[in-house]
């Protein structure tokens, strides 16, 4: 699964990246420990006037940039606490489950990031006894942002007034998918990447046809990715800054946990 990532570049980077055209952006500050129910980034086509609209406006779809809720609450659902557990999508089944079904049809995303965390389990110990699970960060290998493919859904709180500009609540997921063998030694699982020539195409919201949008959604190719071990202070959601990427020095590492893997830029 993909449970924290890090998120720090500036709205006015990822306009250049993602060609977002809106002429308001949000602004969330950066941060180095995204957990679920946290705000993110994330990039959509929507008609301009389309706010909490989810009926296909007759406006032409721009390309925008939404500060999201890490954790997708269905259309239909009556709690939407059910968000916290709701943080990924697995691409085997996205197209099927009634939670993902409609969303991966109709509302498709994008989600910024520098690059996401895993844990290794290894066999040294914690001072209470515990495996110790090792961080490992995993980011481009070039140093681009990583476009996790993403859904997102609007979810109306009937509790709230046809007036409060707060009865909207914009959601999102992360489709994962088996992780590739360079990876697959930290964790089996890993959040799908789009290429930017696939961008288009997996954010036109009227392309519904479920094949169509599969084939779009392929692991990223061995090589890509870079994986290196970082400190433990990332396991504690409160700790955040860029020294929870800095490399752990192999000297520091379990001495069965998977040595860095190099990627090809």
């Amino acid at each position: 699964m993909c449970g924290r990532y890090a998120s720090s570049r500036q709205p006015e980077d990822l306009v250049e990246e993602f060609e977002v055209r809106q002429p308001d952006l949000p602004r969330l500050e950066p941060d180095w420990n995204v957990a679920p129910t946290k705000e993110v980034y994330a990039v959509v086509e929507r008609p301009p006037s389309g706010e909490g609209r989810s009926d296909g406006a007759d406006d032409a779809p721009e390309r925008q940039l939404r500060a999201m809720t890490w954790g997708l609450v269905p259309f239909w659902a009556k709690d939407p606490a059910i968000g916290s557990r709701m943080i990924n999508a697995r691409m085997e089944t996205v197209a099927e489950k009634p939670a993902y079904r409609r969303a991966f049809e109709r509302r498709r995303a994008l989600l910024p990031a520098d690059g996401y965390y895993e844990w290794y389990p290894t066999s040294a110990l914690t001072r209470a006894g515990k495996p110790r699970k090792q961080p490992y960060f995993i980011r481009p290998a070039d140093g681009g942002v990583l476009a996790m493919a993403g859904l997102y859904e609007i979810w109306r709180d009937p509790e709230r007034a046809e007036d409060d500009p707060d009865r909207f609540r914009w959601t999102c997921t992360v489709i994962t998918t088996a992780a590739e063998d360079s990876l697959g030694r930290i964790h089996d699982r890993m959040p799908l990447m789009l290429t930017p020539d696939r961008y288009d195409a997996w954010l036109d919201p009227t392309t519904h046809d479920r094949d169509v949008l599969l084939d779009l959604l392929t692991p990223a190719a061995p090589g890509r990715l870079e994986a290196f071990p970082v400190p433990t202070l990332v396991s504690n959601v409160r700790n955040n800054g860029p020294e929870l990427v800095e490399p752990l020095p192999l000297s520091d590492l379990p001495e069965d946990a998977p040595a860095p893997t190099e990627g090809r830029p």
